[in-house]
């Protein structure tokens, strides 16, 4: 029997903890990469990709993996931090490529927490 999978969602999405586990007992476990992967539904290029990247430490466990914001303060040249902007007016926009090449326009007085929400909405995440 044959499973066709519809919609937009048609492929699934691994964290990079899963892909970390998957290749790291792929690699343990003493089976096949074609077995392995047939035993957990997963294509076998993926399985391959994930020991490779498991084996050069390309896949970091933890936070370290995840892009994060940082708080950013804009200084003069003599060190004194610029006074913001009015509420009157436009305020100056700021850009943030997110890892899955979207785009993001914020302004700049806008809350770093709700800039985050943003950010991982659009690139599919949850916090």
């Amino acid at each position: 029997m044959t499973t066709v999978v519809s919609g937009p969602d048609r492929r699934r999405r691994w964290s990079t903890a899963d892909k970390l586990r998957f290749g790291e007992e792929s690699l343990a476990s003493g089976l096949s990469v074609v077995e392995f992967a047939r035993q957990r539904g997963i294509a076998r290029s993926l399985i391959h990709a994930w020991r490779r990247q498991a084996k050069s430490r390309e896949l970091l466990a933890g936070s370290a993996a995840e892009a994060r914001f940082a708080p950013v303060a804009v200084t003069t040249r003599s060190g004194v931090t610029v006074a913001p902007m009015s509420d009157v007016g436009d305020s100056s926009m700021l850009e943030v490529m997110l890892r899955n090449g979207r785009v993001l326009r914020l302004s700049e007085r806008m809350a770093p927490a709700r800039a985050a929400v943003l950010a991982d909405a659009l690139e599919g995440c949850a916090r």
